[in-house]
């Protein structure tokens, strides 16, 4: 691919000494603050990559613009100018969330959020300029925008992130938008003929009482015994699909995901399970907002999420940089149809340099078996473990429903029958600081359940 007025190759900066932090598989954009992905697709053979930018600085500022870069492979990547910046009265707060549509006959549009000159929430339009360019650099921003303005008895600061449309078999766009009232999360649902008016449904989606603002919702069919992607306009249940409604719960700053049945006569989605604290997440690290889209040239669907982290502001304004997103990762159902699947994207092989292996190594119980050869501070782990004697696992407290507890209660330091086991990355030679990424086994209800757990207190 050619190097369309790009700034930085990604490739020198993740190799740059004076920057040993920057990571070599997950996307960072050159410089500067970065939050969520936006808008991400594979359009005529070309990945497009959007998100949350502060141009300006490694901090956050609320004046958002729309920073993109693009890829043949969601591994190498070009950085490209800002495709949104916050300058029209509605948006010139800060061009926020939104998502990509490709409209029959090939054409493309965004649906994004803009904070307008009065500071409150309304979604807009924007156009692809020139459907020929592979780069897809210039975009027009809808005369008449907002296409859709705040609700009465909505907060202006509570109106936001338009999903990827998807097409009815009436014909109609839908979309959905975030939202809160007293609380209750709100995913309000709107449909249009043309993409410009959009009229707010009867009644939304779903609410949940509680849970408060709900931020990046993401809604799109999986199949129910196929592990290939669908495309987010198949929306009927007797095609052989069931759909996921995630959303953003902004006080917890976690993602969390319903899976249910969604009725496109009744404009209904009923969840199998309650949106609750305990209810399935998309990841239990530091993950949030996440965006998924259908790639059609592989027929699988991808997610990626913007990876927050712990880091000072002067750490960050000394590194010049704050924010990443996670790898790419396919996404589908699993056979019992109860929960997600994720699995990083094939490409990533294209990462994969000096192999560093052994197998059949028995460990003992209290045992260290240090892995020599590996000098890189990034690495790709793939193990299996192999054990014996399960019917003797402890049993798990009833009580703890949440992986997160489970894993806090039960941190590297505490041995049980099973566990824990597994690796500490990033060690020191003495130890004294060390990462460790480990299983614990229990046994609930009759049945063998496995805990994964990362303790950072090292």
């Amino acid at each position: 691919m050619s190097n369309p007025n790009s700034t930085t190759s990604e490739s020198l900066l993740a190799a740059a000494p004076e920057q040993p932090y920057r990571t070599a598989f997950h996307f960072q954009p050159p410089q500067n603050w970065m939050n969520d992905p936006n808008g991400p697709m594979c359009y005529n053979g070309v990945y497009h990559f959007f998100y949350q930018h502060n141009p300006f600085g490694p901090l956050f500022n609320k004046r958002m613009h729309w920073a993109h870069s693009v890829s043949p492979d969601l591994i190498n990547w070009t950085h490209l100018d800002s495709a949104f910046t916050p300058t029209d009265p509605f948006d010139i707060n800060g061009c926020w969330s939104g998502s990509a549509t490709i409209l029959p006959g090939n054409k493309l549009v965004m649906l994004y959020t803009g904070i307008d000159s009065e500071n409150r929430q309304v979604q807009n339009l924007a156009v692809l300029k020139d459907l020929s360019d592979p780069y897809l650099k210039e975009w027009v921003k809808h005369a008449g925008n907002p296409v859709i303005d705040l609700p009465e008895e909505i907060n202006p600061d509570d109106f936001r992130d338009p999903t990827t449309t998807w097409l009815a078999e009436d014909g109609k766009w839908r979309l959905l938008v975030g939202s809160q009232k007293d609380k209750t999360g709100i995913a309000f649902l709107y449909h249009s003929d043309d993409f410009v008016n959009w009229t707010q449904s009867d009644s939304p989606l779903l609410t949940v009482p509680g849970t408060g603002v709900w931020e990046c919702p993401d809604f799109f069919p999986v199949w129910i015994d196929s592990t290939k992607g669908v495309d987010t306009s198949v929306v009927n249940p007797s095609n052989g699909v069931k759909h996921v409604l995630k959303v953003g719960l902004q006080d917890h700053f976690k993602d969390y995901y319903m899976i249910g049945t969604y009725s496109p006569e009744k404009e209904h989605f009923v969840p199998e399970e309650e949106l609750t604290l305990s209810t399935l997440r998309l990841d239990y690290g530091m993950y949030y907002a996440s965006k998924s889209f259908y790639d059609s040239v592989k027929n699988r669907r991808i997610i990626m999420a913007w990876v927050h982290e712990s880091d000072s502001e002067a750490d960050a304004i000394a590194k010049g940089w704050s924010g990443l997103q996670s790898f790419p990762r396919s996404l589908w159902l699993d056979e019992n149809q109860k929960q997600l699947l994720q699995w990083p994207i094939e490409e990533i092989e294209m990462l994969h340099e000096n192999e560093v292996s052994f197998r059949d190594k028995k460990l003992e119980g209290g045992s260290l078996h240090e892995i020599q050869g590996i000098t890189a501070s990034q690495a790709d782990v793939t193990i299996s473990f192999k054990l014996a004697n399960l019917e003797e696992a402890e049993e798990l407290d009833p009580s703890l429903v949440d992986p997160q507890l489970i894993c806090t209660e039960n941190d590297a330091s505490k041995k049980g029958k099973f566990g824990p086991f597994g690796l500490l990355a990033l060690a020191s030679n003495d130890l004294t600081e060390q990462t460790a990424i480990f299983f614990r086994v229990f046994r609930k209800n009759g049945r063998y359940v496995v805990v994964m757990c990362s303790d950072q207190s090292r």
